[in-house]
């Protein structure tokens, strides 16, 4: 009877699907003409053979913390290889809301320089052995959101970018046939960084560049929704921001679809 109960047993381990097997690595790398060392964070499920599509993950203005290294984990959890990339340099974070604006204006006031990185970051994430160089995208939180948008209006050449939270205005409008990308953004309808005049502006420059895109506004969301300690940063900095669940896991399975749907294209 105990050998009965034991093959059973064994029948029914062998039958249950492999876990995921996420491997991280901290990747240093350069942008072209730069001497500042980069720290990028790799994942990806050793579970999976072949190649597979890859996406950039790019970091809060707070810098490439643990939340971003954390989104790129959910994406290996996915089926993807993902990479949170550095565009402070060194992988530095702030501890302070005027540190963070230090930090992102060195990048925004200098868009070769953001360029450079977000290219340096494109090219090595390609260069994965678990890649498949042809399917790639980009996701941004709050100043990665606005630079995803940066880069699309650049012409970079990805199957799509997802800025989630991120800055929605530009001081050049793409025109018909600067956008080479599919664009997905999510924002909060109560965000105080992007009121309705912002985000009918980026309506109106992708609808006038004739862009693939959908926005999706969350009523009463505020700016940071995916991220859970949003309320502590809030409450701590006297900040506009807020943390909610509903939009943050609805966002995340929107993107998803998207990935499964422009990857399928390629």
């Amino acid at each position: 009877m105990k050998t009965a109960y034991f093959l059973v047993g064994l029948l029914i381990f062998i039958s249950m699907p492999l876990q995921a097997e996420i491997k991280t690595q901290v990747i240093e790398y350069s942008g072209e003409s730069e001497e500042v060392i980069l720290k990028g964070y790799l994942a990806y499920d050793d579970k999976i053979t072949g190649k597979r599509p890859g996406v950039l993950v790019v970091h809060e203005w707070w810098g490439h913390n643990d939340y971003a290294r954390k989104r790129a984990r959910m994406l290996a959890e996915l089926g993807y290889t993902a990479l949170a990339v550095d565009m402070y340099g060194e992988g530095k974070t702030a501890e302070h809301p005027k540190e963070a604006v230090k930090f992102m204006k060195a990048v925004t006031d200098n868009m070769e320089t953001g360029k450079a990185r977000f290219m340096a970051a494109l090219a090595l994430l390609k260069k994965q052995v678990t890649v498949d160089a042809e399917k790639t995208a980009a996701i941004g939180y709050c100043f990665g959101g606005g630079m995803v948008l940066a880069m699309a209006r650049q012409g970079i050449e990805l199957n799509g970018v997802a800025s989630f939270h991120g800055s929605l205005g530009t001081e050049t409008p793409a025109k018909i046939g600067d956008i080479k990308t599919e664009i997905l953004v999510f924002n909060g309808e109560a965000d105080k960084m992007s009121p309705p005049e912002k985000v009918q502006a980026f309506k109106d420059e992708m609808d006038n560049a004739k862009v693939s895109y959908e926005l999706i506004n969350y009523p009463g969301v505020k700016h940071s929704f995916t991220n859970p300690v949003a309320d502590e940063f809030a409450k701590k900095f006297d900040l506009p921001l807020g943390y909610d669940e509903k939009a943050d896991k609805d966002s995340w399975q929107k993107l998803q679809d998207f990935f499964k749907r422009i990857f399928a294209k390629s």
